[in-house]
């Protein structure tokens, strides 16, 4: 008997162990729990242009491949503010671009959190690095918008140590305008299937919901990086609004 119990033991060691191993081949990429309320799949968020020059082209893009998605489509519509203040605008997505300065960024996501759900966030591409020559290709600017903008989905990168995944959210450098990792690939839509699967009683999709006003803006350099962050203290920040309230920051720092 005792023999048959630790054959039993052994053998659901063993399982676990494949099921752990499984677990970590189809990794998630969510970022954190972050997610757009809404009542019914698939629903449309649109992202407000707020684009000069080729960045224009590259949001048209990005909006076409990320509504590939089974649960989300996007639609970009005229912009409510400018590439320089990029402020946010309730129940969209804001996207910008600018010469914010050599602040160690190419692109900056942020979203605003409410009761745990997004009702508004921006997408930033800086042109202070994207106008220097090894950044300024149709790969790395396609890379880093469709990113960004994949952020505030409520995806996090799919991995972080420079290698090609062939997909727009994970953390490759396009430096040779080589074309790889410039759209979501399958996994993502996967995740944002994961992501969405459950419905919520209201919606946060173009609501009319109070934006937090000038202290949404509080402790944060003008250009949007988050007071203190910096490349060795990692890649995104909670900062608290009271009355439960966040706004959340995802950069993808240049090298």
């Amino acid at each position: 008997m005792a023999n048959a119990t630790r054959v039993l033991t052994i053998f659901s060691l063993i399982v676990a162990l494949i099921a752990l191993g499984a677990s970590d081949a189809s990794a998630s990429h969510s970022w954190s729990t972050y997610h757009w309320a809404r009542t019914a799949n698939p629903f449309t968020l649109a992202l407000g242009r707020n684009t000069t020059g080729d960045w224009t082209d590259h949001l048209a893009t990005t909006s076409t491949k990320w509504s590939a998605s089974a649960v989300l489509d996007t639609a970009v519509v005229a912009g409510s503010t400018t590439g320089r203040k990029c402020r946010p605008s309730s129940g969209t997505v804001q996207v910008c671009n600018a010469a914010y300065g050599t602040n160690g960024w190419l692109g900056l996501a942020q979203i605003w959190l409410s009761g745990g759900h997004i009702y508004q966030g921006v997408a930033k591409m800086n042109d202070s690095y994207f106008n220097l020559p090894q950044y300024n290709n149709w790969s790395e600017k396609q890379h880093v918008m469709c990113q960004e903008v994949g952020h505030t989905f409520g995806l996090g990168h799919t991995s972080e140590d420079g290698s090609s995944q062939n997909t727009c959210m994970d953390y490759y450098r396009n430096l040779t305008d080589d074309k790889v990792s410039t759209a979501p690939n399958a996994h993502d839509f996967e995740q944002l299937a994961t992501i969405y699967a459950h419905l919520d009683s209201t919606s946060t999709v173009k609501a009319v919901v109070a934006a937090p006003g000038a202290s949404g803006f509080a402790g944060r350099d003008g250009d949007g990086t988050p007071a203190g962050a910096s490349k060795a203290k990692g890649r995104w920040y909670i900062e608290s609004l009271g009355a439960g309230r966040y706004l959340v920051t995802h950069i993808t720092w240049a090298d």
